[in-house]
Order: structure tokens, then sequence, then C-alpha cells
């Protein structure tokens, strides 16, 4: 335990700082404070004391310096267990700092506007803040040391009941000091590290990734692997019930957010995924109707996975969902009778998403060996209706609607990966193959087999075909128009198939390879 006799209070969030200042001045300790905080505390009539007036030494270089001196640092790196310590204390007059509470200079807000300039950012970086931090977190068995303004009730009301502040909240509060000045070195960095000496580039010298973890989990891909989940992953989607979410529930859920975002704006819509793969996908004018569609297309897949909506989720689509097992049912929301249906099965994990939260991700990051690599997200969706046909028939307004609708999709499923689908609906999808033809003779395949025909279907190509193959066996299977990229050498012979065979083909000249 350690009591608190003074404190230096500095912060650039305000929030709660006031009253948590009158609540130490009730415990009897000393605030010692600079600038906009010592006004703002002084203007609550809570004595408080400059740091100017503590250290004899006025504020200089426009306030650059007015922490960084030896009775600001003595006094909070001073251990009080050390003799020695104390003698040098004593003979320097330097007073012992009990507690510090800092927050620093917004940073990161500053250089994430359109319009900030270097000269911006650099005055925006802290260094007395991340230097008083550093040293109150070093020396956290006998300085408590806050960063946070949620922590301010914690450490008050430990204060309040004993008088001092606990070991274990020393302790958490200093871990919490080196995860946060890591971040923002790290912010800083970054940034730097980006703009270049020829200029801004799109990905800097390093990145750092200052992740909180939210939670270890029970195992990781496999049961002999552990694994932890880092980040603000529940912010964009919250569990209402069911068992502790898995590694492959996890990873299932992140593919479903990023499908169903293609869909955001479409008919109600519903997702089945296996594997963080789609397996079917169906719209309607209600989600009941929608996951009928979806289930349809492949009946075996959807036992053990993943369900996902753009709507809420209605009773009538829970009770039917209720008939197989599933691992994770995911909606904006749930109307209530639904929410208490499908409360009944203990297991089933519930989970609401927040698409918005989703704005902000624009890079992706993967681990190899030794090291990440760091890409832009595919966030890009072409119109088929406004990119080039090359055929000679040019399709129907219901083609091009199936095309809107197969590109969604099959930028989602594995590469090489094909879809065919109707305007509404995926009729057979295939993906995860080493060939371009492969996948289209295992959705075929698939599609004979749950007695789905494909007359009529367009196909959605997430990559260029390399040979007319390709073409020749959708239309065998019953495609009646295709999209794809385009971009192979031989594409001339692909078209010259697809005008032979009678098929419209519309190219949109970007790939989405999923590996």
């Amino acid at each position: 335990m350690a009591k608190v006799m003074r404190a230096l209070v500095s912060v650039s969030d305000k929030t709660g700082v006031v009253d948590f200042a009158r609540g130490l001045h009730e415990q009897g300790v000393e605030i010692l404070s600079t600038g906009g905080t010592a006004k703002a505390i002084a203007d609550a009539g809570i004595p408080v004391r400059s740091v100017s007036d503590f250290t004899g030494s006025p504020e200089i270089l426009d306030g650059r310096v007015k922490t960084l001196h030896p009775k600001i640092h003595g006094g909070l790196l001073g251990r009080r267990d050390l003799d020695s310590h104390r003698q040098q204390m004593a003979e320097n007059d330097i007073a012992p700092i009990d507690m510090v509470v800092v927050n620093l200079y917004p940073f990161e807000a500053t250089v994430a506007k359109p319009d900030c300039s270097l000269e911006d950012a650099i005055e925006n970086i802290d260094i007395g803040g991340p230097s008083m931090l550093r040293s109150a977190a070093k020396n956290h068995r006998d300085v408590t040391v806050i960063v946070d303004p949620a922590d301010y009730a914690v450490v008050l009301g430990e204060m309040q009941e004993s008088g001092e502040v606990a070991d274990a909240t020393r302790s958490r509060l200093a871990r919490k000091v080196f995860q946060t000045t890591a971040r923002y070195d790290g912010a800083i960095a970054d940034y730097l590290g980006s703009r270049g000496d020829d200029g801004p580039v799109s990905f800097g010298e390093t990145i750092h990734v200052g992740l909180r973890k939210v939670q270890d989990l029970r195992y990781g891909e496999n049961p002999h692997q552990t694994a932890a989940l880092y980040g603000d992953f529940f912010d964009v989607v919250e569990q209402l019930h069911g068992k502790e979410l898995s590694y492959n529930n996890i990873v299932d859920i992140n593919a479903a957010l990023w499908l169903m975002r293609e869909f955001l704006s479409d008919d109600p819509t519903v997702a089945i995924l296996k594997h963080n793969t789609p397996c079917g996908v169906g719209s309607a004018s209600d989600v009941a109707e929608a996951y009928r569609r979806a289930f349809a297309t492949d009946p075996e897949s959807p036992f053990g996975g993943i369900l996902i909506s753009n709507r809420p989720w209605s009773l009538e689509l829970a009770k039917i969902v209720d008939e197989i097992f599933t691992e994770v049912l995911i909606a904006p929301s749930f109307e209530a009778d639904a929410l208490d249906f499908l409360r009944k099965k203990k297991n089933r994990r519930l989970m609401t998403w927040n698409a918005g939260a989703m704005d902000g991700v624009t890079r992706d990051l993967r681990g190899v060996i030794g090291g990440a690599l760091a890409a832009d997200v595919d966030l890009s969706m072409e119109d088929p209706g406004a990119m080039q046909v090359v055929t000679k028939r040019q399709p129907t307004a219901d083609e091009i609607a199936a095309m809107r609708f197969g590109m969604k999709v099959v930028k989602h499923v594995k590469s090489n990966a094909i879809a065919f689908v109707e305007k509404d609906r995926t009729l057979a999808v295939g993906g995860g193959a080493t060939s371009r033809v492969d996948p289209i003779h295992a959705a075929r395949a698939k599609a004979g087999r749950v007695g789905i025909s494909l007359e009529a279907s367009v196909l959605a190509s997430d990559a260029f075909f390399p040979f007319p193959d390709g073409v020749e066996e959708a239309a065998a299977a019953g495609a009646v128009a295709v999209v794809q990229p385009g971009g192979s050498v031989r594409d001339d012979e692909v078209v010259q198939a697809a005008d032979k065979l009678g098929l419209a083909m519309v190219m949109t000249g970007v790939r989405h390879f999923r590996h």
C-alpha cells in the first residue's frame, strides 16, 4: 500500500479531473499542476500549487519546458526504501511526489485531420507527459500513476476506504502507462515514417499495432493450440447469448461481416458461411424467405455454420433456423420474441453487429514467418451495369442484376472462385481450387446432387478465365451470362467462345482474389 501526500495533475483531456482533484484535496493531498489544468482546478475553488512555484523555475520555450526538472523527476524516481535516495533528495531539496495524473497531447487525433500540417503534428508530440508517466510507472512501488480518466474512481475509492492505494492497483496502472506510451510513440514513428523523403507514402517505414487483449480463447484453430483475441472486435459485434466464442468462430464471424457489408443497402439478405466461406446467399422481401433461398443452395453445409442477415432477425426466421444446429447467428438486431425463442438453446451464440464500426477499417494485416503483410482492405465493388460488355449479345436487366449479386458473393469465396447465381440468390458456389475450371465442375456437381437447376443462370468469377474451357463448362452447366474481370492474354479467345455459345459477358477490369 502507498499513501498519497502530493500529486501532480496535468492533463490534456480534462474529463472528470476537477471532481478527482476535489476528492484528492478532501483526502489531504497537496496538488501540483500546470497551465489549463491548474486554472480549471483553481476556478473550482480547489487549492492548487503551480509546478513553477514548486520547482522554482519558470515555464520556458512556450511551455515546452515546465516539468522537465530534477525536482519533478527526482520526486517521482526517488525510492522511499533506500536511505541513499532519501538522503540525496533531502540534500537537493527534492520533495517526494506520490501520484502523477497525466494524459497526453492528442497526437493521433491531430494527424487524423485532413488538413494537419507537419508543424501541427510536431507541436502535438508530448514530451513532458510521457517523461513523467514513465518515471512514475518505473517507480510504481511508491508512486501511483494515472493515464486514463476511467481509473479516477477506482483510485479515489481506495484512498477514501483505506487512505492508500493498493499495490495491485499501482502495478496495473503502471502497466497501462507503458502500454499507452508505447502506442503513442508508435503512432508518432508511423506518422513520421509515412511521410518519406519525397513526400507521403501509402505504407510507412514502420507499423505499430498497439492492441489490448480482450480475452484468452479456449484454444486456437485446433485444440492443441493456444490463442487470444486482441483489439476492438467487440466494437463491431456484441454477444447477446451463448457460450464463449472460439478462435474459429471469430474467423468465421469476420468473414461473415465483410460479406454482408456488401449487401447493406440491398433487400433483406441472409448468408450462410462455413469455414469462412459462403455456401449460400439469398435476398427477398423478408429475412425468412431470404434464408430459404440461401439454404437451398447447399442444404448439406449449414449444419454447424454461421448465419448473418442485413435486417433484424424475425421470429419466423428463428423458428426455421432452429431446425438445424448453427454455431453463430448474427443480425443488426433481434426482434424481442425472436431473441426469447433463440435463447432457449444455451450454447447457441447470438450476436448483433454494427456495420458503421467497420468504416474506419481500411488496412489488413496477415502474419507470415518472421513478419507481416500489410495491404489495403478490398473495399471495391464494381457495377457490372456500368462495365464493358465484350460479347455480341447484351445482357438483360435481370442478368445484370444477377451479375451484381454474384460479384458481391464471389468476392468473398476462396480463390479460384465462381458462383452460379440468379438476381436474388446463389445457385452453386465453387472456390478454393487450384485451377479456374475445377470450381465450375465442383459447383455443377453439387447443384446436380442437391437438385438445383443451373439453366439460365449467371456465372460470376473473381478472376479472369485463362482459357475458353471455363466459359464452355459454364455454358454446358446452363449459364447464359458471365461477369469476370478480364485481363487474360487469351481474352479474345474467351470472348469468341462466349459469342459462339450465345453468352453475354461483362468484364469489370478488377480482380477480387481471396487467398
